[in-house]
């Protein structure tokens, strides 16, 4: 399993808005609940309806994927037969779900799995790491020949910089400087499950310190795999190492809390305000990818509320999350690490990747940075974590309507015509229904927001509380109107 949604498959919404359609289409084939409409059965397209504000889906890892890829030998990315756009809808269950590699999206490593006795996880990275330093020792003494010959022949114009104080300070604000201060409160995580004899699925992910109590943030694909009776480690940058255990996890927000055990002066990552992010703001993301642990790359906010659907890795259900997209350069092991701004606050959680489509490279099929990667904003973090904290569950906002969750057109989220399990679409003296929504209502607007699709409802919705008022702008036979609806709460299912 990946760690970043970095190994799960991330499930990205159409990368433009759609604009509101002018008259309202005929109802879709392929319909899922949505959650933040209702009740989510984890059914994706293809299959059901899910309720819009109730998480559903299929999909697990460390590292979120983006929209599933549709089923069928098409390559991640192509346009969905019938002529949909970019991403394609969501499998059911997403090819990185069942270990074998695919297209992922996801930024959690799961190492190769082992061959005969005494190889243990790792094996491939530090082979890599082995080439390279093979290398290293090779130019190093080419080196030293050449310049044994040539130290009589001309004379050095290199200047040494000996006066280089041993202390040299990083000025505030560089890059060096914020790494050196938030390193120490950043964690690599090895999750294993509970097989039967100890050794289940794992994988390694990121997190890092919440507050002094102890508690670390991650996503839940990364410890979802040790859930069940599995084993949670934490290591710092200074290597120390401590257990862990799960306080909390909410799939469908793909958030979850740690609690290390006698684990004491721990410093705290400042939180950053995600609302004021502006794209072009610069980031620093720092993680495990590949399980290299404590790796710092940069880049930029490249866009603000992309929608995006990833998986937990157990095939069940998807996450769904309004993301900041970044350039910085996240792998499969960044998942759960934070994402900071140039101040050195943490404005979200790294989770999923939409990786190179041929796949290949370092973890056995497990796709690299092409510089498309999404963190969850901090803003709905810090909401969820706190539920978590205190009650070990989280709530999520719905509407009480089911949704399609197919992508082959982007003119809106359509209320299905049928719910879960032969369920009513539109739950009675639910918020929808108070608001006078209908089957077959298109919905192309929550608050100043487009939607799209089923996923970006969701997603969107999700950003909100229960018993926030918003704005849904429908078309039904033509017409566009507007409500307001107060939305309602869902616990995890």
């Amino acid at each position: 399993m990946s760690t970043e949604n970095e190994g799960n498959e991330v499930t990205p919404g159409p990368s433009v808005p759609p604009a509101p359609p002018a008259a309202a289409p005929d109802a879709t084939p392929g319909t899922g609940e949505v959650p933040g409409a209702g009740e989510v059965s984890g059914a994706a397209g293809g299959h059901g309806a899910e309720h819009a504000g109730v998480p559903g889906g299929s999909a697990e890892q460390h590292t979120a994927p983006l929209p599933p890829v549709p089923p069928g030998p098409a390559a991640p990315g192509a346009a969905p037969a019938g002529g949909g756009g970019w991403p394609p809808q969501p499998p059911a269950v997403p090819a990185y779900a069942h270990g074998t590699g695919g297209h992922e999206w996801g930024a959690a490593y799961q190492p190769p799995p082992q061959q005969g006795s005494g190889k243990g996880r790792g094996g491939l990275v530090a082979g890599v790491l082995v080439a390279a330093l093979v290398a290293g020792g090779i130019g190093g003494g080419v080196g030293y020949w050449a310049a044994e010959r040539n130290d009589t022949a001309v004379d050095s114009t290199t200047v040494s910089a000996s006066d280089t104080p041993a202390d040299l300070k990083r000025e505030p604000g560089t890059v060096a400087n914020i790494a050196g201060k938030a390193l120490p409160s950043v964690v690599t995580i090895d999750a294993q499950g509970g097989g039967a004899q100890g050794e289940g699925e794992g994988g390694t992910g990121t997190g890092f310190v919440y507050d002094k109590q102890g508690h670390i943030l991650t996503n839940n694909h990364v410890v979802a795999s040790a859930a069940d009776g599995g084993r949670i480690a934490a290591t710092f940058s200074n290597g120390k190492k401590y257990a862990a255990e799960i306080v909390g996890k909410a799939q469908g927000y793909d958030v979850a809390v740690l609690k290390l055990k006698n684990a004491d002066g721990l410093a705290p990552l400042p939180l950053g305000d995600s609302e004021k992010v502006a794209v072009g703001d610069s980031t620093i993301a720092i993680g495990a990818p590949f399980g290299l642990s404590n790796t710092v790359t940069t880049g930029i906010v490249s866009a603000k509320n992309r929608p995006v659907a990833s998986g937990d890795g157990t095939g069940s259900k998807n996450s769904y999350m309004s993301a900041l997209q970044t350039d910085a350069s996240i792998n499969p092991g960044n998942s759960g690490g934070p994402l900071l701004d140039a101040r050195g606050a943490v404005i979200g959680i790294n989770s999923a990747i939409k990786p190179a489509e041929s796949g290949g490279g370092l973890g056995g099929g497990q796709g690299g940075s092409i510089g498309l990667g999404f963190a969850i904003p901090i803003n709905q973090v810090k909401t969820v974590a706190d539920q978590l904290i205190k009650t070990g569950k989280a709530v999520y906002p719905m509407i009480g309507a089911s949704v399609s969750l197919d992508q082959s057109t982007s003119d809106g989220a359509r209320i299905s015509e049928q719910g879960v399990g032969g369920s009513a679409p539109v739950t009675q003296g639910g918020p929808a229904d108070k608001a006078g929504l209908k089957p077959g209502d298109l919905i192309t607007r929550l608050d100043d927001r487009p939607i799209d699709s089923g996923p970006t409802l969701i997603s969107e919705i999700w950003t909100h509380k229960p018993g926030d008022t918003v704005k849904l702008t429908f078309v039904r036979g033509g017409d566009e109107r507007t409500v307001d609806v107060v939305l309602g709460s869902k616990g995890e299912d």
